[in-house]
């Protein structure tokens, strides 16, 4: 399906195809340039190419692209996005307003394999892997809105979408190798951020390239059998190879880890579960980001108030760095996957109907 599409092709393909129609190898740069810099999504807009070439590329090549389906705007400026892909596929992204600082949250696949029991895209299943231009597109719609929105680029990226980075692991660091690429949006690594539930191989292999952009890890519980239950994949990357697995991280890169954890009522709040986070985080530098849960189906809700503040004095009185970040976007189904589920159960009520 995508081996003709013009952001698939080899710069060796490139090369040969330029050749054979006898066009000067320095269109090649311009061409680049028009998909990976400007991000354009069309060949009619790359306006310094000859009409001649652009519609030589048109009979070679395919070009497909992904589009805004829907765009919803929540009381505290979150606004949240479904994108339509080319096979009509749907995925989400966040534009998450706050100060000077304008953050993108973006997806890696579509749906999701690990099904972790409190996440709504885990509960859809997983379809297919996002390519690097799907990761791609999702950042160049949604800076182009902060532009008209908040008259500003997006200052950061975080891939805590739908999916699981590190499961779509080739084509994620593609695309964040375009993303940080002088040729091509030339952004920050340090202003990228890449969460995951915790696959030990892959973060070994993150450790092994020098990772440059900011890891995170969500964890949400620190108990082995608990997170089993909680979230499957727990169970093929065990607490113990995890914390490995990131003290390993930690020696190769010297970055310091973010710990992500959702409080969730009943579940994960108690003070023995403030301890056993402590003990995991023990192992390496971390940052604690204590998250107030944004509810998408029964029996999960939120911690009570007095429960996280008691968790949160607990790990202040191990000297850990802990920050409390409130939900965004309720109002508007902002949790990764919230949308999407929503608008494919309507879907499926108005067929029923």
């Amino acid at each position: 399906m995508y081996q003709n599409d013009i952001r698939e092709v080899s710069e060796e393909q490139l090369i040969q195809f330029f050749s054979t129609i006898g066009e000067k190898p320095f269109r090649i740069k311009q061409l680049n340039s028009w998909l990976w810099e400007k991000n354009v999504h069309g060949f009619d807009l790359m306006q310094n190419l000859p009409k001649t070439l652009i519609e030589k590329l048109k009979k070679q090549f395919t070009f497909l692209v992904s589009r805004i389906g829907q765009e919803v705007t929540s009381q505290d400026g979150t606004v949240k996005f479904i994108f339509r892909l080319h096979d009509n596929h749907l995925i989400e992204g966040v534009l998450i307003p706050s100060g000077k600082r304008v953050t993108a949250c973006i997806s890696s696949q579509v749906g999701c394999k690990l099904g972790c029991k409190f996440c709504a895209t885990g509960s859809m299943g997983f379809t297919r892997n996002l390519r690097a231009w799907e990761i791609i597109d999702q950042y160049a719609l949604m800076n182009q809105r902060s532009n008209e929105l908040f008259d500003q680029n997006i200052t950061n990226i975080v891939m805590m979408g739908m999916g699981e980075p590190l499961d779509n692991y080739e084509q994620v660091m593609k695309a964040i190798n375009i993303l940080t690429s002088p040729q091509g949006n030339a952004l920050s690594p340090s202003r990228i951020t890449l969460s995951t539930v915790g696959l030990v191989d892959q973060i070994r292999q993150l450790a092994d390239v020098q990772f440059k952009p900011s890891l995170a890890v969500s964890l949400h519980v620190a108990n082995n059998e608990k997170r089993s239950q909680l979230m499957p994949a727990n169970k093929k990357n065990p607490t113990h190879q995890l914390q490995s697995a990131l003290r390993y991280y930690h020696k190769q890169t010297n970055q310091r880890i973010t710990i992500e954890y959702v409080l969730i009522n009943g579940i994960n709040d108690s003070l023995a579960d403030a301890e056993e986070l402590a003990q995991f985080c023990r192992a390496f530098p971390v940052k604690i980001n204590l998250i107030q849960f944004n509810s998408t189906h029964p029996p999960y809700q939120k911690s009570t108030p007095e429960n996280t503040q008691r968790f949160i004095q607990y790990l202040e009185s191990k000297n850990m760095v802990v920050n409390l970040r409130r939900s965004r976007g309720e109002d508007i189904a902002a949790a990764c996957g919230q949308l999407v589920k929503k608008k494919a159960e309507g879907g499926r009520r108005k067929a029923e109907i």
